[in-house]
């Protein structure tokens, strides 16, 4: 029995044969899980309880320069937290009690031995694209790179927290930032920034923001990340909120120093208002 012709050999021509698929390298820009002997970029992580995240938060950290660090300040954490964290290769830093709001961006920062000093949460998974550009904008000269987020602005009423962010821009002379702050994670800053400001007053962020902009430090937000969507919504045990009390707090106090340094108005002028005419 003749085996059956194709169509190709009846008309001359040969089957097709199916293209060979191109050999791809094997991509080796993985960053290594251990932390950089001589680092450029120290990536700074409080966190507090954060098992369900802490790795991809690391994962994300470590693809932002090829000589980097990772610093997780755990605190108060009654999970597996620091064992997870040790696993990525970062240093841990490890306090049994919370060391409350803001003060884990201290810590790490006096530990860190990077020339730029990259800020972001324990409970923010945000991937090494979107914490590039803070560390680049340092690179380029900035000494303070913020996140280019405001907070939401369009409601009615407005989050008192959001009103004082851009409070505190208007009275530094400095409406370009709206309300764009410290206060938000991601950013980064200059090992300048930091000698300048000095390690403990990162714990209050608003203080922070006002004491480099009045030392003239340079100041720019430069990437766009929605910390608020992203951020989960802590129940609060009572109605009140303690930590919109501190960070309120925090921008008073740093209202206070603006105009300790530049007079009543905050280098403003009076308009045309004669007050020598009030008696």
């Amino acid at each position: 029995m003749k085996p059956r012709r194709t169509t190709a050999r009846r008309t001359g021509r040969r089957a097709a044969r199916p293209a060979r698929r191109p050999i791809r390298p094997v991509p080796s820009a993985v960053p290594p899980a251990v932390n950089h002997p001589e680092p450029y970029v120290s990536v700074i992580i409080p966190a507090m309880n954060e098992e369900q995240t802490i790795e991809a938060v690391i994962a994300g950290a470590r693809g932002v320069h090829s000589r980097c660090e990772v610093i997780v300040i755990v605190n108060g954490s009654a999970d597996r937290t620091a064992e997870l964290a040790r696993s990525c290769g970062a240093d841990v830093i490890w306090y049994e009690q919370p060391l409350g709001h803001d003060a884990g961006r201290s810590v790490g920062a006096a530990a860190a031995k990077g020339e730029v000093l990259l800020f972001t949460d324990g409970d923010l998974v945000i991937p090494a694209a979107k914490l590039q550009p803070f560390v680049t904008a340092v690179s380029g000269g900035a000494d303070l790179a913020l996140n280019d987020y405001s907070g939401p602005v369009r409601s009615r009423l407005p989050h008192p927290v959001v009103l004082s962010k851009h409070v505190l821009n208007l009275l530094l002379g400095r409406p370009d930032l709206k309300g764009c702050s410290l206060t938000a994670v991601p950013h980064a800053i200059s090992r300048r920034a930091l000698e300048v400001l000095g390690s403990g007053l990162l714990s209050r962020p608003p203080l922070a923001h006002a004491q480099a902009v009045l030392n003239g430090l340079a100041v720019t937000a430069v990437h766009h990340v929605p910390v608020g969507r992203m951020n989960a919504v802590r129940r609060k045990a009572s109605g009140s909120d303690p930590l919109q009390e501190i960070i309120l707090r925090d921008h008073l106090d740093a209202a206070a120093l603006v105009l300790e340094h530049r007079g009543g108005r905050a280098g403003f002028g009076d308009g045309t208002r004669r007050r020598e005419w009030v008696r």
